[in-house]
């Protein structure tokens, strides 16, 4: 299986303590992991649970 192509999200400052994501294109999974390090923990989630999660996120929420 070809290395995936982590890409980094776009809310993160400069280093490696940032989510990375990537695809895989014959499952269509997506892979989350917390760091630059692909080896590291890695969280795999359907593109549907992706989807929620992201609009979870990006809902404007006051924070405790």
């Amino acid at each position: 299986m070809p290395t995936p192509a982590w890409q980094k999200s776009s809310y993160c400052p400069e280093g490696n303590s940032c989510v990375h994501v990537t695809g895989e294109r014959a499952s269509g999974a997506i892979r989350l992991t917390e760091s630059g390090d692909p080896s590291g923990a890695i969280l795999t989630a359907a593109p549907a649970a992706f989807r929620s999660l992201l609009g979870a996120l990006k809902e404007e929420r006051p924070r405790d």
